[in-house]
């Protein structure tokens, strides 16, 4: 049921008389979920869909007839977000690891073959393919990934996600950590400044087209976009942060393979 401006709270039911009355949700708030804890969730990714992404081929069973080549994909609530307007999101956590994957195609290539802390020696163990892909001498090749949990800001709700970078998206990775590390507000009593949490600040993740020799592919474009000026959302954002870094967020990785088809 899609509910009318100023009803975000209620559900209309009918009555026995056919008269409708509202109940106020509100009070079941937090209810329900009593054996949900974070081995039954998956945190969605927000993707960037591609020229071969599946969601856009007629044909593939994951196929969305909206869907077009740009748009910001949601992962788990299927959920597309114009590319060129974007979305606004609170950075809260960053990680980096390096991703084993076999090769498309073979058996097991749908999920990871092992995932490597930032501080591993992996990448010392591997030699650069003819394809540009950094080889294990199994045949295996690693992905440096920049995973990046943040919070989505919408008009009438918020959520979670993760954004992972890698390949020709490193580089934007590197350059949002630098705009979050360099940015600086102003002290309350005017005495200097200082550098603000990232899950306090927001950021426009919109997409633009890019290319190289090989190619052309969609990627993200990031802008800070100002300070979250709501208590209660720099308080949820807060929460995500202190879940993520005690490690009590569930990744499926495979998930995001599924969408991410380049030509090259």
């Amino acid at each position: 049921m899609k509910l009318k401006d100023g009803q975000s709270n209620q559900v209309a039911i009918k009555k026995e008389a056919g008269a409708v009355a509202a109940i106020n949700i509100e009070q079941f708030a937090d209810t329900g979920f009593d054996n949900v804890d974070s081995k039954s969730l998956a945190l969605p990714f927000l993707k960037v869909l591609g020229q071969l992404s599946p969601q856009v081929t007629q044909g593939d069973s994951q196929f969305i007839e909206t869907a077009r080549p740009g748009m910001i994909y949601n992962t788990v609530t299927d959920e597309l977000y114009n590319g060129q307007q974007g979305i606004t999101v609170i950075p809260c956590y960053y990680k980096l690891e390096y991703i084993e994957w076999r090769d498309r195609g073979q058996e097991g290539s749908s999920a990871p073959i092992n995932v490597y802390p930032a501080d591993s020696d992996i990448m010392s163990k591997t030699t650069r393919g003819d394809d540009g892909k950094d080889r294990l001498e199994n045949g295996n090749y690693i992905e440096e990934t920049a995973s990046h949990y943040v919070m989505i800001v919408e008009e009438d709700k918020s959520s979670t996600a993760l954004i992972t970078m890698k390949s020709t998206q490193r580089k934007k990775s590197k350059k949002w950590n630098s705009m979050m590390m360099s940015l600086r507000a102003k002290k309350k009593d005017g005495k200097g400044f200082f550098k603000p949490a990232p899950f306090t600040q927001m950021y426009n993740m919109k997409t633009v087209l890019e290319k190289n020799n090989l190619g052309s592919w969609y990627g993200w474009e990031i802008e800070h976009k100002g300070t979250v000026e709501s208590e209660e959302t720099i308080k949820a954002a807060y929460e995500f942060y202190e879940t993520c870094k005690k490690g009590a967020v569930r990744v499926n990785h495979g998930k995001e393979e599924s969408v991410e088809k380049t030509p090259f």
